[in-house]
């Protein structure tokens, strides 16, 4: 089944582009456009696309918002949600990220991982640049000044070592190779370790490791 796109971004130039790529893919679909921010929230919530790709700065509503109103804590139903962001430009991302976002791309990013970024963010996969993503986080991190919230079960070492995979940018089958354990088994840390630490996917994870200090020890 092909999978549904909506593009929101206020410059058309940019969303023309990120159209003439996803659709020259045979198994993705852009329903839609938008320009600001509470039309983006009011279409993605009427049409419920498998992927919205979000511009952080988006007029009247940010893409901080506009990941709230549809991936937050509060939302029963949430969309996947993928922020654009120029990086260096936006430390405001981080906030996306705590407000449900399921991964981020980079404006400049080519084809291959805009490709890949909205297969992955459709099968729930979080993390879409594993080079990128620890740098934006640990970059972002220190900027937070809202203390982590505290597991609801103490977390057992292996699940630290898994966190710590994560928030490195590894893959579930880097995770296992370099853990000795089977791809299942890493699945269930997971599942587990989201539970405990009540986040809904990767990049929650990932943001929880650097917010708590886990990524900074030295042993």
């Amino acid at each position: 089944m092909s999978i549904t796109v909506l593009i929101a971004d206020d410059q058309a130039l940019v969303r023309g582009g990120l159209r003439l790529i996803l659709e020259d893919q045979p198994d993705i679909t852009v329903i839609a456009e938008t320009a600001d921010g509470p039309d983006t929230v009011a279409q993605a919530r009427r049409l419920r696309p498998d992927v919205c790709l979000v511009d952080i700065r988006m007029p009247n509503l940010d893409g901080v918002e506009v990941t709230r109103a549809l991936a937050g804590p509060g939302v029963a139903d949430p969309l996947k949600v993928v922020i654009v962001t120029t990086f260096d430009l936006d430390d405001y991302v981080y906030g996306a990220l705590r407000a449900g976002a399921v991964g981020f791309i980079l404006k400049d990013a080519g084809p291959t991982l805009l490709i890949e970024a909205v297969r992955a963010a459709s099968t729930g996969h979080a993390l879409l640049s594993p080079s990128i993503t620890p740098r934006l986080l640990q970059h972002l991190a220190p900027a937070t000044t809202r203390p982590p919230a505290q597991p609801a079960r103490p977390l057992s070492e292996r699940e630290k070592q898994v966190i710590m995979a994560i928030a490195a940018g590894h893959t579930n089958h880097e995770i296992a190779a370099s853990l000795y354990i089977s791809l299942s088994t890493v699945k269930s840390h997971l599942t587990n370790i989201q539970t405990k630490l009540g986040v809904r996917n990767r990049v929650g994870i990932a943001a929880w490791a650097w917010e708590s200090g886990l990524m900074n020890r030295t042993s």
